[in-house]
């Protein structure tokens, strides 16, 4: 897309709309920020097509003047689909404010109010700054959840979400009196169209080739990743490494209908100081293979076999060790600190462990709308159009702490 001009979707009471929006730019001294339009219109086209159409033709419009524009006019219609970050559901708006204030909540309203401030200044749409300066709330959306949280914070999401249920239909009732759509070439639409039909199917062929590829892919990693794990693949049960403050241990865990099951019971695992005690463990006859969860396994017996004869090798695949110290330090530097796969692997570990012992203290701490799950999501899967999370993480810190505590408090270390 050309700089500074993008392509954007309006959810509006007709139903979505696509048109053109310049953010703030410098020129000769002074800012600008522009739509594509003319006049009191905006221009709004029900697709891409339409659109590129539009820009082909059209001279007079008030992007014409912008120091990019002459490159708008050459880009496929393709190029003219908006993307995903450059959505925005006004009519929708309603429903998001109905929520709790929690990060994703938040952060939508807060995308879709950047869109109608810049549509209200542009438009010079008086009645919708005034709505949107009538709540407090309203101001505080780019500093995210984090805003609305305590007696202050809820009482403002209150009076925000007060505001615009009863009048978010004044904001849409003015942008539904300024939208405006023009007629556009006939064979410029036509050629449009052409050009994205070629384009999904290009896409479209594409993505097959993927697939057959990510198919093929993945059936050679399977077979060498069986061949790699040799008995353990086979059996289905995963040897894990775990290092945490209290020293570097191993035990077995594997997954029954997608729930994970240790070798252990009542939510204590068996841990061992190496990979030999732990083999030394199952080969002891009825101790080892019974009064513990895994023993419920089919496949505990051939396990139990393997290690009785002295053939069983207890060899932990990188996926499968888990390093839990440090992160309680690297998170208190912040999302840029943290090491996003030993965390993703720690939280693993933590969740399953929970999960095992039917304890959800852990799916509680790390939901987004806490501030420790808000850190780690933001860790995981990190945004760019989400507020990052700022310091200090005390708050964090100490609740991530507390989980590992809890974590190496079920362990029994043989």
């Amino acid at each position: 897309m050309a700089q500074d001009i993008v392509p954007v979707q309006l959810g509006l009471t007709e139903g979505d709309v696509v048109t053109l929006w310049a953010p703030r730019w410098r020129e000769e001294g002074e800012e600008w920020e522009a739509f594509l339009g003319h006049g009191e219109h905006l221009y709004v086209f029900p697709g891409a097509a339409e659109l590129a159409a539009f820009v082909r033709t059209a001279t007079e419009h008030d992007l014409v003047d912008h120091p990019a524009w002459r490159i708008v006019p050459q880009l496929g219609a393709d190029e003219l689909v908006p993307d995903d970050t450059q959505r925005y559901d006004l009519v929708g708006v309603p429903e998001l404010a109905a929520n709790e204030p929690d990060t994703w909540a938040v952060g939508d309203l807060a995308d879709v109010m950047v869109m109608v401030r810049s549509l209200a200044e542009v438009c010079d749409l008086d009645g919708v700054r005034d709505v949107l300066d009538s709540a407090d709330g309203f101001a505080l959306l780019d500093q995210g959840a984090m805003a609305f949280i305590g007696r202050d914070g809820e009482r403002m999401w209150t009076d925000l979400a007060t505001v615009i249920a009863k009048r978010w239909d004044e904001v849409l009732d003015a942008l539904d009196a300024v939208v405006n759509t023009p007629e556009v070439d006939k064979d410029a639409l036509a050629a449009a169209r052409q050009e994205l039909a070629n384009a999904a199917a290009a896409t479209a062929d594409t993505e097959a080739q993927a697939a057959v590829d990510e198919g093929a892919d993945e059936e050679v990693a399977a077979d060498e990743a069986e061949d790699e794990l040799g008995f353990w693949g086979e059996v289905g049960i995963d040897p894990i490494r775990i290092v945490t403050t209290i020293g570097e241990h191993y035990t077995l865990r594997c997954y029954l209908d997608e729930a994970p099951v240790f070798l252990g019971k009542d939510g204590t695992i068996e841990v061992f100081r190496s990979p030999r005690a732990l083999a030394k463990y199952v080969a002891a006859g009825e101790e080892g293979a019974d009064g513990h969860d895994l023993a419920a396994v089919s496949t505990w017996e051939d396990v139990v076999s393997s290690a009785t004869a002295g053939e069983l090798k207890v060899e932990v695949h990188p996926d499968n060790s888990y390093v839990l110290i440090g992160l309680a330090d690297d998170l208190a530097g912040g999302p840029e600190a943290v090491d996003p796969t030993q965390l993703d692997l720690a939280v693993e570990l933590i969740t399953d462990a929970a999960e095992w012992a039917g304890d959800d203290s852990v799916t509680a701490a790390l939901a987004p709308s806490e501030s420790l799950g808000w850190l780690v999501s933001f860790v995981l899967r990190p945004d760019p159009t989400r507020l990052a999370p700022s310091a200090p993480f005390d708050a964090e810190v100490g609740a991530w702490k507390q989980l590992v505590n809890d974590f190496a408090d079920r362990l029994h270390v043989n």
